[in-house]
C-alpha cells in the first residue's frame, strides 16, 4: 500500500501532484472510498461534521474531482458478509481516511478485519488525514487519545515515525512547535510535526516530506 499522510487533505498542488504520481493515473479517472470512522470516536466531531466531510463541505478529500466516491463505514463491516466489502475496497484505486480519534480508528480496523488486508493492497493509495494518518503510526501520544483517555496510545505501526498533526494551526494554541517537541520527547521514535500545507508520502518503505508549508521532523 501507499500512503500519503496529510494533516488537512490535498490542499495544494505539490501534494496534488504526489497523490497522481502514487495513483499512477488522474483524479479524475480514479474511484475511491471514503471512511468517516474516525469521527464517531472524537467528541468534537458530529454527524453534522461527518455529513461535511461526506459531501465535501469540507475541502481535501472527497471534493478532489474522483471518477466516483464511495462510503465505507468501517463499524458496520462486521455484519457485512466479507465477500461483500472486500471486492469494494479491491476495486477502489484510493482510501480516503478522515480525521477523528485514531486509536477509535484503529479499534474499528481491526475489528472489520481492513487492517489485516492492508498488505493485500499493494497498488492502493491511503489518503490520510489527521487521525487518518496517525492511526498508520506506532503511537499517537497520550496527548491525543479522546476516546478512551488513560488508554493505550498504540495505534497499526504500519510506519515506523509518529505524526503530530495540524501545526501551528489558527486558534489551536496547544499545536505549537514547541508542543510538538515536548510531545516527541514520549514517543519511542522518529516523529514529524507537520501543518496543514504538508504530507508524508511512502512508497515502498520510502518516506518523502511534500510541503508548501511548515514541518519540523523531530526525534531523528
Amino acid at each position: 500500500m501507499k500512503l500519503l499522510l496529510t494533516s488537512g487533505g490535498v490542499t495544494n498542488d505539490s501534494i496534488r501532484a504526489a497523490l497522481t504520481d502514487m495513483l499512477g493515473k488522474d483524479i479524475e479517472e480514479s474511484d475511491a472510498l471514503f471512511i468517516p470512522t474516525a469521527q464517531w470516536g472524537q467528541p468534537a466531531c458530529s454527524p453534522q461534521s461527518v455529513w461535511r466531510s461526506t459531501t465535501g463541505r469540507w475541502p481535501g478529500l472527497t471534493d478532489l474531482g474522483w471518477k466516483s466516491v464511495g462510503v465505507l463505514e468501517l463499524t458496520a463491516l462486521p455484519s457485512i458478509p466479507p465477500e461483500r466489502w472486500v471486492s469494494w475496497v479491491r476495486a477502489a484505486d484510493a482510501l480516503l481516511v478522515d480525521g477523528g480519534e485514531a486509536i477509535f480508528l484503529a479499534h474499528w480496523m481491526r475489528e472489520s478485519g481492513l487492517a489485516e488486508f492492508l498488505p493485500d493492497l499493494t497498488d492502493t493509495v491511503w489518503v490520510g488525514v489527521s487521525a487518518g494518518s496517525m492511526v498508520m503510526t506506532p503511537r499517537i501520544g497520550a496527548e491525543f487519545v479522546d476516546w478512551e483517555p488513560g488508554g493505550t496510545d498504540e495505534a497499526l505501526g504500519v510506519v515506523d515515525f509518529s505524526i503530530f498533526p495540524h501545526l501551528d494551526y489558527p486558534g489551536w494554541e496547544t499545536n505549537t512547535l514547541e508542543r510538538a517537541r515536548q510531545w516527541a520527547r514520549s514517543i519511542p521514535g522518529p516523529a514529524y510535526a507537520i501543518d496543514e500545507q504538508t504530507a508524508i508520502a511512502v512508497v515502498d518503505g520510502a518516506v518523502t516530506v511534500v510541503s508548501e508549508g511548515h514541518w519540523e521532523a523531530l526525534n531523528p
